[in-house]
């Protein structure tokens, strides 16, 4: 029966939130969580966009982009017929992010956006634990992407995959190669050879993503100002 309960509880989630800044983890001072509280705020009065961090503790098991999409089918952060709802989602002990972002919002916050924002605003500042600055950043730059004044940074491809990727190019180059060299040399005398070499070739970019354990016990309550938000599962995950 133990296990099974635990099962049951691993699977909770969280009731809609009474604020924009969510921190069940416990990892914020009030200072830092007022002042997110009070940026986020803003920006929905001002734009009613509504933005939304939510901090847990840990994973245990399930996928990160399914917990994610469950929360905010639950929460149904943004306005009904806009769907201009963004969820932030932070594990520590997992050290993961997602942002999962509303239908009427993935114009502007598109996955490589929200790719480049967890890549270069959030998971600097959280691999110095600095997470109040991070997440300070990090609502910056969705705030000016929504406002379509961000500008996304491509990732660089690692060497290794860039590598792989042209081994199968240079394995047919040096094929066609060979058989042209052994083809001329039987027209040639004896003792007649030739050597030709290979080089270079361009790249491509590499997006972050993939699969995450998830899952953990929340509490929480309150009801959300707005409300009504869909989501389709847009956004991107990431970690630090």
């Amino acid at each position: 029966m133990l296990v099974p309960l635990l099962l049951v509880l691993a699977l909770t989630l969280p009731a809609a939130p009474s604020g924009h800044i969510n921190d069940y983890a416990g990892v914020l001072s009030p200072a830092d969580r007022d002042r997110l509280e009070r940026r986020a705020a803003a920006e929905e009065l001002q734009t009613g966009n509504q933005v939304v961090v939510a901090i847990f503790p840990s994973l245990a098991g399930e996928s990160l982009e399914d917990v994610s999409i469950r929360l905010a089918e639950r929460w149904k952060i943004g306005h009904a017929g806009r769907d201009n709802g963004v969820i932030v989602l932070v594990f520590l002990q997992d050290h993961k992010v997602r942002i999962e972002v509303g239908y009427g919002l993935e114009a502007r916050l598109t996955d490589a956006v929200a790719d480049s924002i967890i890549r270069h605003e959030l998971a600097p500042l959280f691999r110095q634990e600095r997470y109040a600055d991070g997440l300070d950043a990090g609502l910056t730059a969705i705030f000016q992407a929504i406002a379509g004044e961000y500008r996304a940074r491509p990732a660089r491809r690692p060497v290794a995959a860039y590598a792989v990727s042209l081994a199968p190019i240079a394995f047919m180059l040096l094929s066609v190669v060979v058989f042209g060299m052994l083809a001329v040399a039987s027209r040639r005398q004896p003792g007649i050879h030739g050597r030709r070499g290979y080089t270079g070739g361009p790249g491509g970019w590499y997006f972050g993503g993939g699969g995450f354990g998830g899952g953990g016990g929340f509490g929480g309550g309150g009801g959300f100002g707005g409300g009504g938000g869909g989501f389709g599962g847009g956004g991107a995950s990431g970690s630090w």
